[in-house]
């Protein structure tokens, strides 16, 4: 809303400093500035009302050192982390962009199926929480609601890179010119369902390939690929986040470790120069999303504050869930989803850590009529904890393999 406000000022009345909210920078800075203000200085308060309220954390009893003094710790706080995304996202990007739009509901339709979680935990006094399969639809929906949008609106868009002769080169012994192909983006958008696949050289695959079967006009069909392939990554990363939320401040850092390699990539495929010099895909209006994902960090590093060890508060599933289907929705948008294995590794190797230990389990139980484990609890975290290895230490240390991991995904830009 403050774009538009000095947007209006600037032209109509040129008011001196006005036009500095044009910039993408100057409003991503203002973001993180002002979600770290809301979580600061609003989760204190917050906090203060959820232990008048009593709405503690229900700890069950794994064995694990510590684990009985968060007995009672107020939890739901990630309505913290909602608010200093969605505020400082109203104040400061551009509402009428299809990306935010997008963005904001994401963040709240996630938001609530996590609140409905915690609501019945703690005020229904019913541990299971909201039923898996309701879970499910609601990640399902959201899910639905990204593809289709994503695949139909007019908004979303390319630019192809194209080759035209622009120049002459000389030799280097001086010898006659010859022409060069310089390449320079198109002026026409297209429709497309292109994305980043990494390391590989043209580090670009369309979905709709996968249905050149089907014969002319196969195009438009890419639906039926793109949007079941959008609802399962909503729904894993999303849950990722939800399971690797188990120690104070994992999931926290590690999602904020991940939004800023998201805001790097936004930043280079909304810029042409950036896209050009990088030789990665231009998508139009995708800068924009620079903002919301300022503000995003900003909630996260505002509300580990408070979340790291001791933790004063736990985010719940309110903000689990929005985290883990923020970071899907948003990598889908850039078209850089098939990079969200290496960088969302951590959710990945904690989700993959719960999978093998149940699927070994079942699989010994049957065979052998005694379930075994692989590892000493899962996820991977709870492991470390079993093996005597301090909490806050574990944290950092997935938070430094975070970081490797992000590293690793900017790099993939040129590393083909």
């Amino acid at each position: 809303m403050l774009y538009y406000l000095f947007d209006f000022l600037h032209k109509h009345y040129d008011l001196p400093g006005a036009g500095v909210f044009r910039y993408i920078t100057f409003r991503t800075a203002m973001a993180v500035i002002t979600s770290l203000v809301i979580s600061l200085l609003f989760g204190k308060q917050l906090i203060a009302f959820l232990r008048r309220k009593q709405v503690g954390e229900t700890i069950r009893d794994l064995g694990l050192e510590g684990q009985v003094q968060k007995q009672g710790t107020p939890t739901m706080g990630g309505l913290i982390i909602l608010g200093a995304i969605i505020v400082p996202t109203l104040l400061f990007a551009k509402l009428h962009n299809i990306y935010i739009i997008l963005m904001l509901v994401s963040t709240i339709w996630l938001g609530l199926i996590g609140f409905l979680d915690d609501y019945i935990k703690v005020f229904k006094k019913n541990k299971e929480g909201l039923q898996g399969k309701f879970k499910v639809v609601g990640q399902v929906g959201i899910g639905l609601i990204v593809g289709i949008t994503l695949f139909f609106h007019q908004d979303v868009v390319v630019r192809e890179k194209i080759y035209s002769p622009h120049k002459y080169a000389i030799d280097d012994e001086g010898g006659k010119a010859t022409m060069n192909s310089v390449p320079i983006y198109a002026k026409e958008t297209e429709k497309s369902m292109k994305t980043t696949i990494p390391f590989v050289k043209n580090n670009e695959f369309d979905y709709a390939d996968l249905l050149r079967w089907m014969g002319k006009g196969y195009k438009k069909w890419a639906w039926i690929i793109f949007i079941p392939i959008v609802i399962f990554i909503v729904t894993a990363v999303s849950n990722g986040a939800n399971i690797t939320d188990g120690i104070d401040g994992l999931a926290t850092g590690s999602s904020a470790i991940i939004g800023v390699t998201l805001m790097v990539l936004a930043y280079v495929s909304g810029n042409t120069v950036f896209a050009d010099y990088l030789d990665i895909m231009f998508i139009p209006n995708t800068a924009e999303l620079v903002v919301f994902m300022g503000a995003f960090v900003g909630a996260c590093v505002g509300f580990m504050w408070y979340n790291t060890y001791p933790a004063q508060v736990f985010m719940g599933d309110t903000g689990s869930l929005a985290l883990g289907g923020i970071i899907a929705v948003f990598a889908i948008a850039i078209r850089k989803e098939l990079l969200i294995p290496v960088m969302c590794g951590i959710f990945l190797i904690e989700n993959i850590s719960v999978m093998i230990q149940v699927g070994y389990f079942k699989y010994t139980k049957k065979k052998y009529g005694e379930g075994r484990r692989i590892f000493k609890m899962s996820p991977l975290h709870h492991h470390y904890q079993k093996l005597g290895m301090h909490e806050a230490k574990i944290v950092s240390r997935f938070w430094i393999i975070g970081v490797m991991l992000a590293i690793m995904t900017i790099v993939t830009l040129k590393l083909r």
